[in-house]
């Protein structure tokens, strides 16, 4: 009897030590005497290392916050994952769809028939921000924007962001679209393993091939590529109900942050000031 109970709280340890090591992968450990001094306005907030994905700092992180346009981090992320499923490439052409015209909100004008390269709607979903961009990709690579809001949410739940769900391809409200700072910080990594997503969020501009009567020179949106030292992505984002949203990531030498800031009224500062911290205590 006493070597059964011996061995079931053996059984307990090993099993508590296990769950322990899979919050601890997931969400990773905080210095809190360490994070305590970092000022900032954001109401939710989290600093992860880019290379290992562990948390370094967090404020509120798996509290429900809307993501805004940084919800085009999942959109270009599988529309690039699609693409090189099916082996078909960047720069082909395809024909804008009568929905992706007039969208509301950041736009590149669109034009219903127009024929772009996917490339350069990509461009103009990460750097400018375009709605009409995102409608365009869930159209064209979906399908249909509902198929493709599937295969973002499919992603979500592979990379176990448990407390996101999209309803649109776009960041425009809905309370049925939402994340945490968490959750999104996992999708900004995974996204920033991709390579042609890193070149695109770190161009400062991107000149489309269209017509010259059109929207040409797209000018990134996220001031982290223009001011912060390393800075080389990812998105920014706002509308009333969110707030300013920010993912922002930098690399110095081999080490690589990745911040993210929700209902942050002084966005970029914020997100400075956790990268410097992380720069600061990473060795």
């Amino acid at each position: 009897m006493k070597r059964r109970k011996t061995i079931f709280i053996f059984a307990v340890a090993v099993a508590v030590a296990v769950g322990f090591a899979f919050y601890v992968q997931k969400h990773g450990i905080v210095d809190t005497a360490a994070t305590k001094e970092i000022g900032i306005s954001a109401g939710q907030a989290i600093l992860i290392d880019g290379n290992t994905g562990k948390v370094l700092y967090e404020k509120a992180a798996d509290e429900k916050a809307y993501p805004a346009s940084t919800t085009k981090i999942m959109t270009a992320l599988i529309t690039l994952e699609t693409l090189e499923k099916y082996d078909s490439p960047l720069n082909q052409k395809v024909k804008i769809p009568a929905l992706a015209e007039g969208v509301e909100g950041s736009s590149i004008y669109l034009k219903s028939g127009e024929e772009i390269s996917i490339e350069d709607l990509l461009y103009g979903l990460m750097l400018v921000s375009g709605n009409d961009s995102a409608v365009a990709l869930a159209e064209i690579i979906g399908g249909s924007q509902e198929k493709f809001v599937e295969m973002m949410n499919d992603k979500a739940s592979k990379l176990h962001c448990d407390n996101t769900h999209f309803a649109n391809p776009n960041g425009l409200f809905d309370e049925n679209h939402y994340t945490t700072v968490r959750d999104m910080a996992i999708i900004a990594r995974e996204a920033m393993g991709n390579e042609t997503f890193r070149k695109i969020v770190s161009e400062k501009d991107w000149k489309a091939e269209r017509p010259e009567s059109t929207y040409l020179t797209f000018h990134n949106k996220n001031k982290t590529v223009n001011e912060y030292e390393g800075g080389n992505g990812v998105k920014i984002g706002y509308t009333k109900s969110s707030g300013r949203t920010l993912v922002a990531s930098a690399t110095r030498g081999e080490k690589t942050m990745i911040a993210v800031v929700m209902s942050a009224p002084d966005w970029f500062n914020d997100a400075y000031r956790l990268m410097d911290f992380g720069f600061s205590q990473t060795k």
